[in-house]
C-alpha cells in the first residue's frame, strides 16, 4: 500500500510529464486528462511552481462566457541534466533543461586513444565545470557515453579505446557529488532520436552512428533492445564484409571495416592530408571532405559510393531482421548523407522490398550527448521532489 508521500509523488509526477508531453493547459485540463481533482490539481501544480518545475503562462480564453483560465506549462530553467562523450576523437558536454532546451555545449578534439584513461577523465570533468559556471541551471546528474559496452559504470568492451576496458568512468566525476549513469553511445543516441526531432515517439526504430567504428541502438515496441548481456546493437562488428582489414576487436571481416570513418578517410586521403589528422576537430575534417565532393572531387566521390553501398548491404540485414520503421544515420553518416543516400537505397532495394526506411539524423554529433543529458532528467520526471523548492530570492531572480 502507498504512503501519502508516494501517492503526492506519483501524483506530481503525472502532472509534470502531462506538461512536457503535450505542452501548457488549463488547471481544469490536467484535472480531466490525470482524473484528480481540481483542488488537488491546483495544490500540485502549487507545488511545481515552488520547485521551479512549472510556471503560469497567459490565460486561456476559449470563449466569450466564464473566468478564463490561467495555463500551466513546464519550466525547469533551474534545473538540467548533463550528458557527456568520450569518443575516440572528441569529448563532448551538453546541458539540456527540462523543457528540451539545450543551455550549455561544448566539444574539444582529442586523441582519446592516445591518452590515459585518467587524464581523459579528468579533462570531461573541467568541460563540466565550464557547463555549471557558464549557466544558472543546477545539474541533478550526468549521463556519460561511451564508444563501447558497460557493465553498471565499469567499460566492459571497448574495441576502439582498448585502454578503457575495466576503467569505472563514473570515478572519474565523483568530485560532483552528482548521481552518474555510463552507457553506450549509439544506445543513448537512438534514446535523442526517439526523444526530440522528426522521429520523436517512434516505437521501432534502428539508429547508426558512423564514427572511427559503427554503432547501433535499437528501440523496439519504445523500449531500448539491450540483449541478455547488453551486447545489443553491436551491429559494428556484423561479419558482412569478406575483406581482410583489421578490425579493432581482433577479428576481420566486421561492417565497421568497410563503411566506418577510418575506411572512408583511408579511402579519400593519403596519409599525410589534414583530413587524416586525428588531432584536427572533426567536424572541420568533414566539412573539408564534404567541399571535395561538391566540387567534384573523383576519389572522394568514389569513397562515398563505396562507403553508401556497404551501408545498404547492413541495413538490408538489420531491416529484414529487425523490421523498424526507420533506420536513422547519425554521426558522419548524416553530415556527408547527400553523398551516401543514392548508393545506399540502391544496395538496400535490391535486397529488401519495399520502400526505403532510412532517415538523416538531425542531431549531428549531439545525438549521444543529448540523449545522455535526456537520462541524467529522467529522475526529476519521476520524481519531482528531488528539486528542492526554492527560495523567495530564487523564485523572483
Amino acid at each position: 500500500m502507498q504512503t501519502q508521500g508516494q501517492v503526492r509523488r506519483a501524483n506530481l509526477a503525472a502532472v509534470l510529464d502531462r506538461l512536457r508531453a503535450d505542452g501548457p493547459r488549463s488547471r481544469a485540463r490536467l484535472a480531466t486528462e490525470t482524473g484528480l481533482t481540481k483542488a488537488t490539481v491546483s495544490s500540485l501544480v502549487g507545488e511545481l511552481v515552488e520547485r521551479g518545475l512549472a510556471a503560469e503562462g497567459e490565460l486561456q480564453r476559449p470563449g466569450s462566457v466564464g473566468r478564463p483560465g490561467t495555463l500551466v506549462e513546464l519550466d525547469g530553467r533551474g534545473v538540467c541534466g548533463l550528458g557527456v562523450e568520450v569518443n575516440v576523437d572528441y569529448l563532448a558536454v551538453l546541458a539540456l533543461d527540462p523543457t528540451g532546451a539545450v543551455r550549455w555545449q561544448s566539444r574539444l578534439a582529442l586523441d582519446v586513444p592516445a591518452l590515459d584513461p585518467a587524464d581523459v577523465l579528468a579533462r570531461a570533468s573541467a568541460m563540466v565545470a565550464e557547463a555549471q559556471a557558464d549557466q544558472d541551471a543546477t545539474a541533478v546528474g550526468i549521463t556519460v557515453a561511451v564508444p563501447g559496452q558497460v557493465q553498471g559504470t565499469v567499460v566492459a568492451a571497448a574495441p576502439n579505446l582498448p585502454r578503457w576496458v575495466g576503467v569505472d568512468v563514473a570515478a572519474g566525476f565523483a568530485a560532483w557529488e552528482l548521481p552518474v549513469t555510463v552507457a553506450n553511445d549509439a544506445d543513448l543516441s537512438a534514446l535523442a532520436e526517439t526523444a526530440v526531432g522528426p522521429h520523436a515517439g517512434v516505437p521501432d526504430l534502428v539508429y547508426l552512428t558512423g564514427e572511427v567504428g559503427v554503432g547501433g541502438g535499437v528501440v523496439t515496441g519504445g523500449r531500448l533492445l539491450r540483449g541478455s548481456t547488453g551486447l545489443a546493437g553491436e551491429v559494428g562488428h556484423l561479419a558482412l564484409t569478406p575483406g581482410d582489414a583489421p578490425c579493432g576487436c581482433g577479428r576481420t571481416g566486421c561492417w565497421e571495416t568497410v563503411v566506418g570513418l577510418a575506411a572512408l578517410l583511408r579511402a579519400a586521403a593519403d596519409p599525410g592530408d589534414p583530413l587524416r589528422d586525428a588531432g584536427r576537430d572533426l567536424e572541420d575534417r568533414l566539412a573539408e571532405l564534404l567541399a571535395r565532393a561538391r566540387a567534384g572531387d573523383a576519389r572522394t566521390l568514389a569513397a562515398l559510393a563505396d562507403i553508401g553501398t556497404g551501408l545498404g548491404v547492413g541495413a538490408a540485414v538489420l531491416v529484414a531482421l529487425l523490421d523498424p520503421a526507420v533506420v536513422v544515420l547519425g554521426g558522419y553518416f548524416a553530415v556527408l548523407g547527400e553523398f551516401l543516400l543514392e548508393p545506399l537505397t540502391a544496395a538496400l532495394a535490391q535486397r529488401v522490398p519495399g520502400p526505403s526506411r532510412v532517415a538523416l539524423s538531425t542531431l549531428g554529433f549531439t545525438a549521444a550527448v543529448r540523449g545522455g543529458a535526456h537520462v541524467a532528467l529522467q529522475p526529476v520526471f519521476s520524481d519531482p521532489t528531488t528539486v528542492p523548492v526554492r527560495t523567495a530570492q530564487e523564485a523572483h531572480a
